[in-house]
């Protein structure tokens, strides 16, 4: 039995994952901005579940949710974070107010977490961070650029979280899922940029109706994933990046062919700036 910090648990991917771990006999603190959901789903949970309220772009409230969870638990084995939201639009399109309200919540806001949960981990030497970020955040598409760059940075500081807590006994694994069958593109969890650039229409507008298209229809099983994401949580040799659904996979491999044939094309370009006396690979 491990103990679980699920934030965003209220819906969609944290709570699916929120159920697949009291369906383990783990021990849950589960945040969310509105915990009701979260006693509605699970009125059995009896003192497995800690529902807890949060919103995570709030500093100190992150750091009473972790106390209050250690009180209660005694500690925290697993950290989810999960919490976030989408912004559809052309980068050109998102207005400042709205790109800084993503990265709020995305960036921001896990740091927060991170930055409250990090100290109990730390102490006891061990502990395993699972940051969901998106397939998105290693494959930006046009009309997600605003969302993609709040996962390409979680993916750029957890990579470096991980080399700094490996030694510390802390896992870090970030998680990138593709289109799953969620609530992520409704309105409650998706923001769409109400500006429209009509040069963008090929592009952006394509993005934006394969959005509509595909909302309830997408082909990852989300209570799969939950499982997958549990079993991540206990094991030791943990992935340091595990994808999520076919789509993902496909899109990574894509990526990964694109910037092999890249590099490999302009490489003694890239290798030419470097001083005369400077040996390649050395």
């Amino acid at each position: 039995m491990s103990i679980w910090l699920i934030t965003g648990a209220s819906r969609g991917f944290g709570l699916e994952i929120t159920r697949a771990a009291l369906a383990e006999g783990h021990q849950v603190a589960a945040t969310a901005r509105d915990t009701t959901a979260l006693s509605s789903a699970f009125p059995d949970a009896g003192d497995a579940l800690f529902a807890l309220p949060l919103d995570v772009t709030d500093e100190a409230r992150a750091k009473a949710a972790v106390a209050e969870a250690v009180e209660r638990f005694g500690g925290i084995d697993v950290l989810v974070n999960n919490a976030g939201h989408g912004m559809l639009g052309a980068v050109e399109e998102v207005g400042d107010a709205a790109a800084r309200a993503v990265f709020d919540t995305n960036v921001f806001g896990t740091l927060n977490v991170l930055r409250a949960v990090l100290p109990v981990m730390r102490a006891r030497r061990s502990g395993h961070i699972i940051t969901i970020t998106s397939v998105g955040g290693f494959d930006g598409v046009a009309g997600w650029g605003l969302y993609a760059a709040t996962k390409f940075a979680m993916e750029g500081f957890s990579e470096s979280l991980r080399r700094e807590t490996e030694p510390l006994g802390v896992q870090v694994t970030i998680v990138e899922p593709g289109y799953f069958r969620t609530d992520f593109l409704d309105a409650s969890s998706l923001r769409r940029e109400e500006t429209v650039i009509a040069d963008y229409a090929a592009t952006v507008g394509v993005s934006r109706e394969r959005a509509l298209r595909s909302n309830h229809a997408q082909p990852g099983d989300p209570v799969k994933a939950a499982c997958v994401i549990v079993g991540l949580g206990q094991h030791p040799d943990a992935p340091h990046r595990l994808q999520l659904g076919a789509d993902a996979v496909v899109r990574v491999e894509a990526k990964l062919d694109q910037m092999r044939d890249e590099l490999a094309t302009w490489r003694e370009v890239s290798l030419s700036t470097d001083h005369d006396d400077v040996v390649p690979g050395v």
